[in-house]
């Protein structure tokens, strides 16, 4: 028997992806950037939950109201198509027509399958949406979902370059860690990455890797350039 594999909840997947995206970047080049000016790993942990708070929130509240948007768009197209279908049913039918046109139906068979769909107000509305405007019907609660997902994700990126200025009290010393510890997270976050979206894995995570580093970098000889140390 045939098997085909889809990927399912691609909407969570990528509040996932672009919360530790910015979780695992931001936080880490901020705290690359601080080490290159003070060495006391104290400021730089103060610093780095302050970002995490604010970055996490920020975050979160652009995935509602994404979310919403979303929302707001699908309502309003939705009560346009039922008002057409009112107002002007056939030329609904002459749309319905042309998507089954474009699968190569005969006239007969378009006129057809337009006469029987346009029996069912809902179904025909519910086509209408899906294959003339593209557009699903959104989940309920997917702001709120949305932004409680990317809000945690980038709280759980932000930690991880982070922690080991908990357990080292010299910022330098602590980056090095730092350093490692995230490259490797980067790198198996951008592999499996690539991987639930089906691109390419190992270039995929170098990818990301290869991003993540030269933010920290930017942001540690920013660092040093300003402070002339």
């Amino acid at each position: 028997m045939h098997h085909e594999y889809h990927l399912k909840s691609s909407d969570t997947i990528r509040d996932i992806v672009i919360g530790m995206s910015d979780g695992l970047t931001v936080p880490f080049a901020l705290a690359a950037g601080l080490s290159g000016a003070v060495t006391n790993s104290g400021i730089i942990i103060t610093a780095g939950i302050a970002e995490i708070v604010a970055g996490s929130i920020a975050m979160g509240l652009g995935g509602f109201l994404a979310g919403r948007t979303e929302a707001d768009h699908y309502a309003a197209e939705l009560k346009r198509e039922y008002d057409e279908v009112e107002r002007v049913p056939e030329e609904e039918k002459a749309e319905v027509k042309e998507v089954f046109a474009g699968f190569g139906l005969s006239d007969a068979l378009q006129t057809q399958v337009a006469d029987e769909m346009a029996k069912d107000k809902d179904k025909w509305v519910d086509f209408m949406m899906r294959y003339e405007l593209g557009l699903e019907e959104p989940q309920a609660n997917r702001a709120t979902q949305s932004a409680v997902t990317i809000g945690l994700s980038y709280i759980l990126g932000g930690i991880i370059p982070l922690s080991p200025y908990f357990f080292e009290a010299n910022s330098q010393i602590a980056l090095v860690y730092s350093c490692a510890i995230t490259m490797v997270c980067l790198f198996i976050f951008g592999y499996f990455k690539s991987k639930v979206t089906g691109q390419p894995r190992i270039s995929g995570a170098f990818k990301v890797l290869i991003i993540g580093a030269l933010a920290a970098a930017a942001a540690f000889g920013m660092a040093k350039l300003i402070t002339g140390k």
